[in-house]
């Protein structure tokens, strides 16, 4: 199984800054894209941001200019570094990652982490 572990949530005034880190471990043979989605109340899931192993990195137009997806393929892990945070990116931040692992034979994953609150209030 490959597991996913997200860090860096947490309470922000506007106008802050975060920084979401994933590391992904378990029986990894290779890890195709790994990304950023949220969940607001009320509302359906979206990206945020994603990036694949060569590094091309791609974003949704709310949070362009501002957040930036950065990876680490040596240990597995992405980035989101998030400034100029506005209340509206108030959500729970959940970490992707697809790829193959091994299982005797190797089998494609797109798994997914257990989420992190973010909340940008004053």
């Amino acid at each position: 199984q490959v597991q996913l572990m997200e860090s860096g949530g947490g309470l922000v005034q506007p106008g802050g800054s975060l920084r979401l880190s994933c590391a992904a471990s378990g029986s990894i043979f290779s890890i195709d894209t790994m990304g950023w989605y949220r969940q607001a109340p009320g509302k359906q899931r979206e990206l945020v941001a994603a990036v694949t192993s060569g590094g091309t990195a791609n974003y949704a137009d709310s949070v362009k200019g501002r957040f930036t997806i950065s990876r680490d393929n040596a240990k597995n892990t992405v980035y989101l570094q998030m400034n100029s945070l506005k209340p509206d990116d108030t959500a729970v931040y959940y970490c992707n990652a697809n790829g193959v692992r091994m299982q005797t034979v190797l089998i494609s994953y797109n798994n997914w982490g257990q989420g992190t609150q973010v909340t940008v209030s004053s």
